[in-house]
């Protein structure tokens, strides 16, 4: 469990995870990785590790929405995982409708938005059926945004993106010279996130410390956490754990801290 406590408060209980309010990551980005890999270890099909990972993401969403997290993204589908095979693509297909019918009520009640980012127009009719539901039903929430990248790559992001400048130059409505970072985050899916458009915190489960093709351009400045844990051994406590590393580290975006500028 995990609580927020004053900083000059002393942590009493050796089992609580003490968190600073004040600095809570805005957004949180997660590749969750490691539910085949769960399977495996309990010589299950690795469709069982996908469906005890959609467990771990209602205890995920709840935990990081009663923190304070602005945003909280999920790398779900990859525009890599077609290459996986047909019956376990067509089984990740069917999770989100499974998944939002059964969780919606709940996002609603706690007043969390979902919202979708990705080459949504190419899964199956089903598939997009059930994105825009959840988008549809949860519209009015004003909290936490629960944010999926499904059927996502982020150099085809980024590709999708530079073709939409270069059309405004081809058309006359843009001078190339100012195209500049702004203008270059305004065309990414992550635009109407608007101040929460760059992640904070990234973290990937299941020991492997790399991108994977995952928000390229938003988490230049992003701390990293990398975590032992399949996902679906992760929890509420393992999210705040991940939390409290990010609040030990000083985050410069390229400067120095005041103390440093005198040396």
């Amino acid at each position: 469990m995990f609580s927020f406590l004053s900083k000059n408060q002393p942590e009493t209980d050796s089992q609580t995870i003490s968190l600073d309010p004040d600095n809570i990551p805005a957004h949180i980005a997660i590749i969750m990785d490691g539910n085949g890999r769960w399977a495996k270890s309990r010589h299950m099909p690795r469709i069982a590790g996908h469906k005890q990972g959609m467990e771990t993401v209602k205890t995920v969403t709840m935990a990081a929405s009663q923190m304070g997290v602005k945003v909280l993204t999920l790398y779900a589908f990859s525009t890599e995982n077609w290459k996986r095979p047909t019956d376990e693509v067509n089984y990740l297909m069917k999770l989100p409708t499974d998944f939002f019918s059964a969780f919606v009520p709940d996002l609603v009640k706690n007043n969390v938005r979902v919202r979708v980012m990705g080459y949504t127009d190419q899964l199956p009719e089903k598939t997009q059926q059930a994105v825009q539901g959840a988008i549809e039903d949860t519209k009015d929430c004003t909290g936490m945004v629960l944010n999926f990248a499904l059927n996502y790559g982020g150099r085809a992001e980024i590709v999708t993106g530079v073709k939409r400048l270069a059309q405004q130059v081809s058309d006359g409505q843009l001078d190339p010279t100012a195209i500049d970072d702004e203008m270059i985050s305004n065309v990414l899916m992550t635009a109407s996130l608007g101040q929460y458009r760059d992640p904070d915190l990234l973290i990937r489960t299941s020991g492997e410390e790399r991108i994977s093709n995952f928000l390229l351009w938003q988490i230049a400045y992003s701390e990293f956490v990398f975590v032992k844990e399949h996902w679906p051994d992760f929890n509420g406590d393992s999210l705040a754990k991940a939390v409290q590393t990010y609040q030990q580290r000083h985050r410069r975006f390229g400067g120095l801290e005041p103390d440093e500028n005198q040396k």
